[in-house]
């Protein structure tokens, strides 16, 4: 018989012992910790907020928004929100900002900062160039006394609040106040450019919300792709004129000798 050899597969690490809290427990506490930092922001707005919405409406060329990391995602999107309500935006990377990217930044644009801590070294090597540049300065920290916030024109303080990382670390809750903020930000410039339903249309014209802000002439048809049909007209040609007609709608309308509509004959109807 062979010898059998020994198992040298190393055993598999222990898992970590999870905590006490449950998985739903821990995803409330979660969500407890983000809508708490949300509802802290309302009570945290003051005049502030409206020198931050003066510097939007009054800047004649594009807001510029940069972040680093998380923040930068979450300025993406701000920046998202701004184009699509009747504020031009692009969002920028930090990084690629100083690797010649800096040429997106105009002194008639105004540069919206994210950066919890203030003090990421993207976002300060940026402050120097963008002075140069000549365009001002709004940021959303979590830090008033930080080098961003010292040398921002104006500054959103979104406070301190704890994240809802298990180990204090990753951002969650910050980067859900800093979205917040931005969105409050957006919503309140557009009301105060006067942007419509019409304007949101505009920019919005595919999907299901483009298909509910669409007017009727947009869709209807005309001239040729209108089957005509005079009242009287025996079946077999109504069917030929529904069947040629271009886009070929299956349906006819019957119109009187004056081109008034008296009825409406359909494929489902045959």
């Amino acid at each position: 018989m062979v010898p059998t050899e020994p198992d040298t597969t190393p055993a598999p690490e222990a898992r970590p012992t999870p905590g006490s809290r449950s998985r739903l427990d821990l995803a409330r506490e979660v969500l407890d910790l983000e809508a708490d930092a949300i509802r802290g922001l309302a009570t945290r707005l003051d005049a502030t907020f409206g020198a931050a919405v003066d510097e939007l409406i009054a800047t004649t060329g594009m807001v510029v928004v940069t972040g680093m990391g998380k923040a930068g995602l979450v300025g993406a999107k701000i920046s998202a929100t701004l184009a699509s309500t009747g504020t031009p935006s692009l969002s920028l990377h930090p990084a690629e900002a100083v690797h010649g990217d800096l040429g997106r930044i105009r002194p008639q644009d105004l540069v919206l900062a994210l950066s919890n801590s203030g003090e990421t070294g993207e976002l300060k090597a940026l402050i120097p160039a963008i002075r140069r540049i000549g365009a001002r300065i709004v940021s959303i920290v979590g830090d008033a006394g930080s080098t961003l916030a010292r040398h921002s024109d104006v500054v959103l303080d979104i406070g301190k609040p704890p994240e809802a990382c298990p180990l204090g670390l990753a951002p969650t809750t910050t980067t859900s106040a800093m979205l917040a903020l931005g969105d409050a930000l957006a919503m309140v410039v557009q009301r105060e450019r006067g942007f419509s339903r019409e304007d949101f249309a505009r920019y919005h014209p595919a999907g299901s919300l483009g298909r509910r802000l669409m007017r009727v002439h947009e869709v209807m048809r005309a001239g040729e792709e209108l089957p005509l049909i005079a009242a009287g007209t025996p079946l077999r040609q109504a069917l030929v004129a529904m069947s040629q007609t271009k886009g070929r709608p299956g349906a006819g309308l019957v119109v009187d000798p004056g081109g008034l509509l008296v009825g409406i004959f359909t494929d489902g109807d045959l």
